[in-house]
C-alpha cells in the first residue's frame, strides 16, 4: 500500500517546488540575478543592467547593493518589508527623482548612497524616518534646491556629501539640527552670492570650518571665483526669489484673466505625457529587465516540467490501482 502514499508525497513536493518557482527568485542559487550571502545577510545586485528592483529580496537582508545599474525611478514601495536594512547602495544609476515615502520603512538604515545619479530635487521629509542614519551621499547629482527641513530629523548623521550639484542656496537653518555632523562637502556648486540668504551658509561654514571638507572651495557662481566665506553683507544685498519659491499672482493678472472672453484666450498645446496622465495612463513602476525575462522563461519551463511530472505520477497511481 506504499505506492499511493509515495505518489501523494511526490505530488505535494512537486506542488511546493512549482509554487516557489512561480513566486520568482532574487538570489542566484534560486535562479535569480543577485548574489546572496545567508551568513552576512548581504544581497549584491550591482552591475546587472537592472531597470527595476528585483522582487522577493529576502526580508532578513541587512546590506543591499544596487549600484551600477540603469534604475531611472523607484516605486514608493520599493523597499517595503526590508526594515532590517542598515546599508543601501544606489550609486551610479539614472534616478531622476525619489518618490515620497520611499525610505519610510528603513528605520534601521545607517548608510545611504545615492551618488552619481540624475536627481534634480528631493521630496519634502524624504529622510525623516532615517533617524539612525550616519552616512548620506548625494554627491554628483543635479540638485538645484533642498526642501526646508530636509535634514532636521537626522540627528545621528556624521557624514553628508553634497559636492558637485547645482545648488545655489540652502534653506535657512538647513544644518542646524545635525548635532553629530563631523564631515560635509559643499564644493562644486554654483552658490548664488548676490542674494542675502547666502549669509546663513557663509556663517555656518565659518562656524564649522573643521567639519567642512575644503571650506574655502565652496565658491560662488559657475566660475567659482570667490569663496562663500568671503562674501560681505554689501555683496549679498538682494532679496532673491527662486523659481521653486511660491509667489502670489498679481491681482491685476487675475482680474484680466477673469474678464477675458473665451475667444481671446489662446489655445495652449498640451504635452503628450500630460495628456496621457489626464486620461489616467501611467507607466508601470517596474519594467521587466533581461534577467527578469529569463526568470520568467525559467518559470514557464518549471511549469511545463511540473505538468510532465504530475502526469507521470497520475499514470503511476492508475497503473498501481489496476494491478491491485
Amino acid at each position: 500500500m506504499m505506492g499511493p502514499v509515495l505518489a501523494a508525497c511526490l505530488l505535494i513536493i512537486l506542488s511546493t517546488a512549482w509554487i516557489s518557482q512561480a513566486n520568482g527568485a532574487t538570489c542566484k542559487k534560486d535562479g535569480g540575478v543577485c548574489t546572496c550571502n545567508d551568513q552576512t545577510k548581504n544581497v549584491d545586485c550591482s552591475s546587472k543592467g537592472l531597470t527595476a528592483i528585483p522582487s522577493n529580496i529576502p526580508v532578513e537582508t541587512t546590506e543591499l547593493r544596487l549600484n551600477f545599474n540603469s534604475l531611472s525611478k523607484l516605486s514608493p514601495t520599493a523597499f517595503h518589508g526590508l526594515n532590517k536594512l542598515t546599508y543601501l547602495d544606489l550609486n551610479y544609476n539614472e534616478l531622476q527623482t525619489l518618490p515620497a515615502g520611499v525610505f519610510d520603512e528603513l528605520k534601521n538604515l545607517e548608510n545611504l548612497r545615492i551618488q552619481q545619479n540624475q536627481l534634480t530635487s528631493l521630496p519634502p521629509r524624504v529622510f525623516d524616518k532615517l533617524t539612525k542614519i550616519t552616512y548620506l551621499d548625494l554627491n554628483d547629482n543635479k540638485l538645484q534646491s533642498l526642501p526646508h527641513g530636509v535634514f532636521d530629523k537626522l540627528t545621528n548623521l556624521k557624514e553628508l556629501w553634497l559636492r558637485n550639484n547645482q545648488l545655489r542656496r540652502v534653506p535657512e537653518g538647513a544644518f542646524d539640527f545635525l548635532s553629530s555632523l563631523s564631515d560635509v562637502t559643499l564644493q562644486s556648486n554654483p552658490w548664488d552670492c548676490s542674494c542675502n540668504d547666502i549669509l546663513y551658509l557663509r556663517d555656518w561654514i565659518n562656524d564649522n570650518k573643521d567639519k567642512v571638507t575644503g571650506a574655502q572651495d565652496a565658491a560662488c557662481g559657475d566660475q567659482q571665483s570667490k569663496a562663500v566665506l568671503e562674501i560681505t553683507e554689501e555683496e549679498a544685498a538682494e532679496d532673491c526669489v527662486y523659481p521653486n519659491t511660491t509667489t502670489a499672482i498679481p491681482t491685476t493678472i487675475i482680474t484680466t484673466l477673469a474678464s477675458s472672453n473665451d475667444d481671446d484666450i489662446p489655445e495652449l498645446p498640451v504635452p503628450q505625457e500630460n495628456f496621457q496622465k489626464f486620461l489616467g495612463y501611467q507607466e508601470p513602476d517596474h519594467l521587466p529587465t533581461q534577467p527578469q525575462c529569463l526568470m520568467s522563461i525559467s518559470g514557464y519551463l518549471g511549469l511545463m516540467m511540473f505538468f510532465v511530472l504530475i502526469s507521470a505520477a497520475i499514470l503511476y497511481v492508475i497503473h498501481f490501482l489496476k494491478k491491485a
